[in-house]
């Protein structure tokens, strides 16, 4: 259940979610990431009962309510979930902690998801360990826990660009078929890597002076201050920690997949992980 004083919600990231321009913010994007793509697609199939934790404004909604046979959207953020009953009217939606999942029986669920880094949102410490419980509880046998989580040594950003839109800015320069076209393209092309390379280095130093000092880095667990939205709280842990503190509530990872997929995961590079698991015991399990 939500605390019903916000004054006292040790949570100090929730007055941010409540505010109707984050709401709407989250409540405007209509993507899954190639990564949660595949893994829902591979751990997730027709007819089951799915509780989506964390839901935000719905973006991965539309995708899991139409493979569940039935769908649940809770978040904390009472914003958030008028946001999601204003644009799915015909889908349950309720406000609520991941720690406290009491208006659900035992064994309800067959998966649950807590896209987008949810998890890493669910403070302090005891929270997120109750709400591991929590979600153990009412998964039922052989059900799946898919979330991610932010990698706290991720310091170095890849140099990314669009070649749609430099092909595009050439076309107004020249037509395709001129001569001069491929010449014109090469030279836009080259820029634009040689730009896109100098913002990665500005945004890999501004990255690693943000976390280099933090005891999450070093540990590998912890927290740190994020600029996202005037500021989050947030959580991050490697791979090994995760996997440690879903096992002691009771867990089995069966997976682990880098956010930056298709791309090849590398430990200082890869801005969050994909875990899904499954109940302990559930499949055999020690």
């Amino acid at each position: 259940m939500v605390d019903k004083n916000p004054d006292v919600n040790p949570d100090p990231n929730l007055l941010t979610y409540n505010s109707p321009e984050v709401a709407g913010y989250y409540a405007a994007l209509k993507y899954l990431t190639p990564c949660e793509r595949l893994l829902f697609d591979e751990y997730l199939h027709s007819g089951i009962a799915i509780l989506d934790l964390g839901v935000g404004g719905g973006r991965t909604t539309p995708h899991l309510s139409a493979i569940a046979g039935r769908y649940v959207g809770v978040d904390y953020a009472t914003e958030m979930i008028a946001a999601c009953r204003q644009k799915f009217p015909r889908l349950e939606f309720e406000v609520g902690s991941a720690a406290d999942l009491s208006n659900f029986s035992s064994s309800s669920f067959d998966a649950v998801v807590m896209a987008f880094n949810g998890m890493d949102y669910v403070i302090p410490d005891e929270e997120r360990f109750r709400a591991l419980q929590e979600i153990q509880r009412v998964l039922r046998p052989r059900g799946v826990l898919i979330f991610s989580s932010h990698n706290p040594r991720s310091i170095w950003v890849r140099a990314s660009w669009n070649p749609k839109q430099v092909h595009e800015i050439a076309e107004s320069i020249v037509r395709s078929d001129s001569a001069v076209f491929p010449a014109i393209l090469w030279l836009l092309t080259a820029s634009r890597r040689m730009l896109a390379g100098f913002q990665a280095v500005a945004h890999s130093l501004t990255r690693a002076a943000r976390r280099l000092p933090t005891q999450a880095f070093w540990r590998g667990e912890g927290y740190w201050f994020d600029p996202a939205h005037g500021g989050l709280k947030t959580h991050g842990a490697v791979p090994d920690m995760v996997i440690r503190d879903a096992a002691s509530g009771g867990f089995h990872c069966l997976r682990i997949q880098g956010d930056d997929y298709p791309r090849a995961s590398h430990p200082y590079v890869t801005d969050w992980y994909y875990y899904v698991f499954s109940k302990s015991g559930a499949t055999g399990e020690k």
